[in-house]
């Protein structure tokens, strides 16, 4: 009885969740655009920083702005860095045989209207050359801080850290994608590393 219960009450969540989405999955590849200024100190909101800008797939140092489930969930995501080997930053914690470690720098800010509070690492993953997709990995490295595993950003405020993947040793990593809601949202974010 126990169990069928709590079988019920995950089933109930799993929909909740699928339910909030619109259904309709996307892929955002397209660089945000780059607002400069005039002389005058205006902004030109329709200038960007080159004109192949709108035309080309995001790759490192790209922001690309997503949407989570709810209105007013926003994020400009950037790629800041790519390591395609990362070392660990102690001899305790290191990749399992026949893997490496493979990193992501990811800055966050909150450009929506509500609290953006997630675990960030949860909506990333790598792709490889072959197809095959990684989940992040816990793990800390020499580059820098991991991302948090909990991040409560309210709307202009910003999030910086490492996110990890343990790969096979051979695979060349092509791609990162990352999402809002822990990976749930309809909308992803992928940026080219190859």
């Amino acid at each position: 009885m126990r169990h069928t219960r709590t079988s019920a009450i995950a089933a109930a969540g799993l929909l909740a969740l699928t339910a909030c989405g619109t259904g309709e999955e996307t892929v955002n590849t397209t660089p945000k655009k780059t607002v400069t200024k005039t002389v005058e100190g205006a902004a030109d909101s329709t200038a960007s920083s080159t004109p192949e800008a709108e035309k080309k797939a995001a790759a490192v140092g790209d922001t690309l702005t997503l949407r989570g489930f709810e209105d007013g969930e926003q994020l400009d995501v950037n790629l800041k860095r790519w390591l395609p080997t990362a070392k660990p930053a102690d001899e305790y914690a290191v990749p399992q045989d026949g893997k490496r470690w493979a990193a992501a720098q990811f800055e966050l800010v909150n450009t929506g209207s509500k609290v953006y509070s997630d675990s960030p690492s949860n909506g990333a993953k790598a792709a490889d050359a072959q197809g095959q997709r990684f989940d992040s990995w816990f793990g800390e490295i020499t580059a820098g801080p991991e991302m948090a595993s909990q991040v409560t950003l309210p709307r202009g405020e910003k999030a910086l850290g490492w996110v990890v993947f343990e790969v096979p040793k051979g695979s060349k990593i092509v791609s990162v994608q990352f999402g809002m809601n822990s990976g749930f949202s309809d909308e992803s974010g992928q940026w080219s590393v190859s």
